[in-house]
């Protein structure tokens, strides 16, 4: 629920959002930082303005989890023109070579075999990443280039929808860090004739549920009206989900509450069944309410990592 505030509210959870076409994510955060009326927000993760699909969007004290998501693993469905090269390996940037395409399938199959499973990748110059406190980016629109490390990417799964000479379709399910419209511009180059992406859509990130997405439209349709009334608000609320689903994965630890409290004040405690080495979700009573991450580092031994602010009076 949500605590008043002069400037806004102390709102907690994760809204998943079905970024729009054409709109940045930072933009779209804004927005709906805006209809909660949400004191802090983050997303977890930019997709590209050309980009639509699942942004989950972290309110309030679950930002403080956002970056298990920006590591999860994500599944994209990517569309991709053959024959063209672009400076930004997409659609919205310059073209800077053409070739004819020859290929048959088979060429095509043995092309993408190559980029499933474990790798290392060269990110874009036109990505987020940063150089010197700046996004590659801005270096690459001022012609300047930097020198980028390979990097470790897992492809899990990628698998082949559509081909009809000149346009590919894709579904991909790749580990962290992984960029689509390299994994495409480094396709086109294997293949000979360049490639480039012309749509981008995010299937899922980690294992949340696509049928929770909400788009922009419908947040705005619920506040169009009566924008800060309780009965809005709720409903806005009402699709929230739960912090600790930024991280379900990990093993729960259930703690009495005086020893959650000694938790609260960053004492290590002594735990009897616990499991293995690692991070930790952390809950509470019988109620098992979460109140944040520990660590394992020591058989018997958890130490508080990131902890929710208490609710304030």
């Amino acid at each position: 629920m949500g605590r008043p505030s002069r400037r806004g509210r102390d709102i907690d959870g994760i809204v998943l959002l079905d970024k729009p076409l054409g709109l940045s994510s930072n933009d779209l955060l804004q927005k709906v930082k805006h209809l909660f009326r949400a004191n802090k927000a983050g997303h977890t993760g930019a997709l590209d303005s050309l980009a639509t699909g699942m942004l989950p969007v972290c309110l309030g004290e679950a930002t403080k989890f956002s970056q298990h998501l920006l590591e999860a693993d994500k599944r994209y469905r990517v569309t991709a023109r053959l024959g063209e090269r672009t400076d930004t390996s997409d659609a919205e940037g310059q073209t800077v070579s053409v070739w004819p395409v020859s290929l048959d399938q088979a060429r095509l199959e043995a092309a993408l075999d190559h980029f499933r499973g474990e790798s290392r990748q060269v990110p874009s110059m036109f990505s987020a990443l940063k150089h010197q406190g700046r996004p590659l980016y801005e270096y690459a629109r001022k012609g300047i280039t930097v020198e980028r490390e390979a990097r470790p990417i897992h492809v899990y799964d990628l698998q082949l929808h559509h081909w009809d000479l000149t346009e590919v379709e894709l579904e991909i399910h790749c580990s962290k860090g992984t960029y689509i419209r390299t994994i495409i511009d480094d396709l086109g180059e294997r293949l000979g004739c360049g490639a480039h992406v012309t749509a981008l859509r995010r299937l899922a990130v980690a294992r949340y549920p696509t049928e929770r997405m909400v788009t922009l439209a419908a947040l705005q349709a619920i506040a169009a009206d009566a924008p800060e009334t309780p009965e809005t608000l709720a409903q806005l609320d009402a699709l929230l989900l739960p912090m600790d689903s930024a991280v379900a994965d990990m093993p729960a630890v259930n703690l009495p509450s005086d020893v959650a409290a000694r938790v609260r004040l960053g004492q290590t405690v002594a735990v009897t069944a616990q499991p293995q080495a690692g991070l930790v979700r952390l809950i509470e009573g019988d109620a098992g309410r979460f109140f944040g991450i520990g660590e394992i580092a020591a058989p018997g031994r958890l130490t508080p990592r990131r902890l929710i602010a208490e609710p304030r009076a």
